[in-house]
């Protein structure tokens, strides 16, 4: 009997050894080899849209219309057909650190968004008028809106497309919401007290840190645009 309740021990002794060495390299997993995987993943996509940049002018942004001379204009942008699953701009938001820089695919499907962030393909394109919206991982795949809640009124959010800088400038600190409010992604979102059409961003991010039950939104308006070719602009220069 005795010989039977210590098998019967060392056994469970030993199925919960391995539970919890399975917990721990899952937690690995997820907290670290999922980040370099992405990081590596959002690195090759900035790589690859600054290369495809450099070998000639970049038209399909602006094409036809005219363009910007100086930061504080806002060259209106036709609609541009993006590509789905392919990067198309680099965000930088320097709230986030000044090596912070992400590439924005289009799409926002679970692929998608391993390998940066993701433009809802029914919203507004970059600099366009309407709502320009992208969503991002909170954490996981490479932790991209982390900082999210570190937000603030007046905070820069650059882009670029290879032809253009685009400055927006965050309108209020983040709104938390729930998944089913799609009204944050509408032309005009009403809650974030824009009254009329313009050219704004919508922010989205899960809630809490660590779950997805509700939703983190930040609003922006589009603040100043700026030819790639004067350099970078004074939000990203100092």
């Amino acid at each position: 009997m005795a010989g039977t309740v210590r098998l019967i021990v060392r056994t469970f002794s030993e199925v919960c050894v391995t539970v919890g060495t399975v917990i721990v390299l899952f937690v690995v997993h997820v907290l670290f080899w999922t980040g370099v995987r992405a990081d590596a993943a959002m690195d090759g996509e900035i790589g690859r849209l600054q290369e495809r940049w450099s070998t000639g002018p970049v038209t399909d942004a602006t094409q036809g219309q005219e363009k910007p001379q100086q930061d504080g204009s806002a060259a209106e942008h036709g609609p541009k057909p993006y590509e789905s699953g392919k990067a198309f701009a680099v965000m930088y938001i320097p709230r986030f650190g000044g090596s912070w820089a992400k590439p924005v695919l289009e799409g926002t499907g679970t692929g998608t968004l391993k390998k940066g962030l993701g433009h809802y393909a029914r919203t507004a394109p970059l600099g366009g008028t309407g709502n320009f919206s992208v969503a991002g991982h909170r954490r996981t795949y490479g932790d991209p809106f982390k900082d999210f809640p570190e937000l603030r009124p007046g905070d820069a959010v650059v882009l670029t497309d290879g032809a253009t800088w685009f400055t927006y400038r965050i309108d209020r600190k983040p709104y938390r919401t729930l998944p089913s409010d799609t009204g944050v992604l509408d032309p005009v979102p009403q809650k974030a007290g824009f009254g009329r059409p313009g050219r704004y961003m919508t922010l989205t991010t899960c809630e809490p840190e660590w779950g997805h039950s509700h939703r983190l939104i930040a609003w922006a308006h589009l603040d100043a645009t700026r030819p790639v070719e004067r350099g970078k602009p004074a939000a990203l220069r100092s």
